[in-house]
């Protein structure tokens, strides 16, 4: 049976947008839209076309995700504050998995290949500290500070997402689609902080793909804490931490302040009288509110789909056609793949 209903609302939430609003653009009524929706009766071909239409993609994506085996609700991994509304992180999850759908249509044409992978490690066998060291040894990583995630991230096949989420509450989300892990992230948060929630979605998705945890937001944080500020060569620095440290270790680790404060406070370099007088100075200097230095960060910023949509230009086919492709209605809502970024690179070339 299609699971049609759940496709049409899972779309229209990852659009913001309401029944009501959704009918009224669609040119039908609330009623059929909700039964619809409900999976009590199916849009004819003329109905799933204005759908379609008002939702910004094809009727073939809308069949594509409506598939059984499709699982077009599935929640993600997430990194957000305990203070996020629900009905901001409900919204990016729906969105996070249309592109999920969507990326599912560009890889029935395109097969990223990849030297790399994200290797996978069941939970409650493997410490998450323990997956971390194994992931950089699988990876080959240099010892010490890692440079630049999303590289790392993208090498090891990993579409990573970007765009403004318009909340400060939410850093990014996770999902794995089939064999291709995908991260959707908030570009709107400095560097530090971005960097924390790229290497904390790949420990959902290196410890999380096939086993839920009560416990897994705890081993994501503990698996970012590993992977970038290994314990055996960051030890030396944070047994003596002073504030006056804080500054050079952030530009050195590419991590913020408070990440460097709990990593030495979790791993027993600090006292729980040492953490708290940390925090309050750094409250005083206004480093709890807004931190020094994250604008010195090199920025990180992905570059898999562009050259997905590049070499897919390379083909002959127009920036429509891999909208069509990726079962967007046209190149101006394609917001898997930024074509325009990859053409103009192309002409500079």
């Amino acid at each position: 049976m299609s699971k049609l209903g759940v496709v049409i609302e899972t779309t229209r939430r990852a659009r913001g947008l309401t029944q009501a609003e959704l009918a009224e653009g669609a040119g039908v009524t609330q009623a059929a839209l909700s039964r619809w929706e409900n999976d009590l009766r199916e849009p004819d071909a003329d109905n799933l076309d204005q759908l379609a239409k008002a939702l910004g993609v094809t009727p073939r994506f809308l069949a594509y995700a409506g598939r059984p085996e499709a699982a077009m609700a599935v929640d993600a991994h997430m990194r957000r504050r305990q203070t996020a509304k629900p009905t901001v992180w409900r919204q990016l999850e729906a969105e996070l998995n249309v592109l999920r759908m969507h990326a599912s249509l560009i890889f029935e044409e395109v097969h990223l290949q990849s030297q790399m992978r994200i290797p996978t490690f069941d939970p409650i066998e493997v410490r998450a500290s323990d997956a971390a060291r194994l992931t950089r040894m699988q990876w080959r990583m240099p010892v010490g500070p890692v440079r630049n995630v999303v590289r790392w991230l993208e090498a090891a096949g990993c579409l990573v997402i970007e765009r403004d989420f318009g909340n400060s509450r939410v850093d990014g989300l996770s999902q794995w689609v089939s064999d291709t892990p995908v991260i959707f992230m908030n570009s709107s948060v400095p560097t530090d902080r971005k960097r924390l929630t790229m290497a904390h979605e790949l420990g959902h998705l290196v410890l999380h793909h096939e086993e839920m945890t009560p416990s897994l937001e705890d081993e994501a944080n503990e698996f970012a804490a590993e992977f970038l500020m290994p314990m055996e060569v960051i030890r030396p620095q944070l047994r003596s931490l002073k504030i006056a440290r804080l500054g050079d270790l952030k530009r050195e680790w590419g991590v913020s302040m408070q990440a460097l404060v709990e990593r030495a406070y979790r791993d027993d370099l600090m006292t729980k009288e040492a953490r708290t007088n940390f925090y309050k100075t750094m409250s005083i200097r206004g480093w709890r509110t807004v931190e020094p230095f994250s604008d010195e960060l090199p920025p990180e910023e992905p570059e898999l789909p562009a050259y997905i949509g590049k070499l897919l230009i390379e083909r002959g086919l127009t920036p429509d056609d891999v909208a069509q492709m990726a079962g967007f209605d046209s190149a101006r809502n394609n917001v898997l793949l930024p074509i325009s970024t990859a053409t103009r690179h192309m002409r500079l070339v």
